[in-house]
């Protein structure tokens, strides 16, 4: 995954220079930045504050964990699933897997 170089202060600093009436252009040219990205920032952290924007990185992360805890969880229970059906002989498309 690349690495961002904009943490969440300086990215709220670029957004309020472009609130205070400088244009995109200068912007970009400063910062190294595309236009683009300012737009992409823009959408998402628009009228936010560095506290909104802390919260929301703890939003992302729990749900990055969550997700990573659910995937593990289903891929575990395919497992049992499977190693079940062999035990017991099963089809594992079949009906009777469904009454069990």
């Amino acid at each position: 995954m690349k690495k961002k170089r904009f943490n969440e202060v300086q990215i709220l600093n670029v957004l309020k220079e472009y609130e205070s009436g400088i244009s995109i252009t200068d912007l970009s040219r400063k910062y190294g930045i595309s236009e683009s990205t300012i737009y992409v920032w823009q959408n998402k952290y628009a009228g936010m504050e560095l506290s909104d924007l802390k919260r929301l990185r703890l939003l992302e992360d729990d749900n990055k964990r969550l997700k990573r805890m659910y995937a593990t969880l289903s891929m575990d229970f395919d497992l049992m699933k499977e190693a079940l059906a062999k035990k017991l002989d099963l089809d594992l498309s079949g009906e009777k897997w469904r009454e069990i």
